[in-house]
């Protein structure tokens, strides 16, 4: 397929103003690739900046191109760049650190002060025709490799991440508070680590996403309602589990979520918080402390794409049932619509065109 000529792009410009525009087509630096994006999935923080002008100190400051679960194709590399070719399909990891700070020299390049972190305030997303990124940031894709799941790398590597922060292993009771797409590749990567006790909770009126944790081999799944108070919950949870639980994933990030979660894992249990809401929140700090709950922090993936490409690659977990909404570039708004309305699952963002044949297919 010849590439795009123009490189049209989904930027916000303020709070609900998003408009597809046309982007200069960039060039390739020595260490990078241009790629021609195929399909970006819609996170909760591109839903941040369009809804409420962005997240914890990620503000808008200028017209900022959204989007970064993405998959696409090389079309351009750089005179350094000897992985990768022409016509490869790779997916995209979104975080680069800066490869120089003391951050990026432990490893931690997830959380570079000036990492290019994709979108954020100073870099702008990849939800456009065209997108420049560092060589050593994509993963080629094998053949059986849909770009779909190319794309479905970025929040499964959140996943990754998150279980391993939180040591899941083999054997352990493990607790899911919401059924989001976070919070389902949490279960899936839950389960891919061995957990053989998982229980996801939602609201009740999220009745569908809790229906496609069981399909997706959740234990038990928790409808919680308005009148539920957290002992109530506490003691749902237990009762699925037949104890408290070995870990805890909080993929909300509301305060209930985190402050059950801490109530709900047993003593020298951990409670990993993976999703972002409300920047404070009272928590019940001394039952942690007096319990010796751990508490620990993700923020994107360290090092988990490989992983996630491998669990994905190999059949070992199935993430395409995670899409249940598609729509191309030009209908970007109403896709965002939805992603924000959590009338779905994920929303898939497809920039290459439709088969004219299948119009439920898209060409890869």
């Amino acid at each position: 397929m010849a590439p795009t000529q123009k490189n049209m792009a989904a930027v916000c410009y303020g709070q609900n103003d998003l408009r597809l525009v046309p982007i200069a087509i960039p060039e390739p630096a020595f260490n990078e690739v241009i790629l021609e994006v195929d399909s970006c999935g819609i996170c909760g923080t591109d839903v941040h900046f369009l809804k409420e002008g962005g997240f914890g100190d990620q503000k808008l400051i200028r017209p900022l191109v959204l989007g970064h679960e993405s998959a696409g194709v090389v079309r351009k590399v750089g005179s350094s760049v000897t992985h990768l070719k022409v016509g490869d399909r790779v997916a995209i990891e979104p975080a680069a650190g800066c490869r120089t700070c003391d951050l990026c020299k432990v490893g931690k390049y997830n959380i570079c002060l000036t990492g290019r972190h994709c979108p954020t305030k100073n870099h702008d997303g990849n939800c456009s025709n065209f997108f420049a990124q560092y060589a050593d940031c994509c993963f080629k894709l094998p053949d059986h490799v849909t770009m779909e799941e190319g794309a479905l790398l970025e929040p499964l590597a959140v996943g990754v991440y998150a279980g391993r922060q939180a040591d899941i292993r083999l054997g352990s009771s493990v607790v899911i508070f919401g059924a989001g797409p976070i919070g389902l590749v949490s279960l899936i990567v839950a389960k891919a680590m061995g957990a053989t006790k998982t229980v996801v909770l939602d609201l009740a009126k999220a009745s569908k996403r809790l229906e496609a944790a069981k399909k997706l081999g959740a234990t038990a799944t928790i409808a919680i309602g308005a009148t539920d108070t957290e002992d109530a919950i506490v003691k749902r949870i237990q009762e699925a589990l037949g104890g408290p639980a070995d870990r805890v994933l909080e993929c909300t990030g509301s305060q209930p979520g985190i402050r059950i979660s801490i109530k709900a894992t047993r003593n020298a249990g951990i409670v990993c918080l993976v999703g972002l809401g409300k920047e404070d929140a009272q928590l019940p700090i001394v039952d942690a402390i007096s319990r010796e709950v751990q508490i620990i922090t993700v923020m994107r993936y360290n090092h988990d794409y490989p992983a996630a490409l491998e669990i994905v690659s190999s059949g070992y977990v199935d993430v395409k049932p995670l899409v249940s909404h598609h729509f191309d570039l030009k209908d970007v708004n109403e896709a965002f619509r939805v992603a924000a309305a959590g009338e779905g699952l994920k929303v898939m963002v497809h920039l290459t065109p439709r088969d004219s044949n299948n119009p439920k297919k898209f060409v890869n």
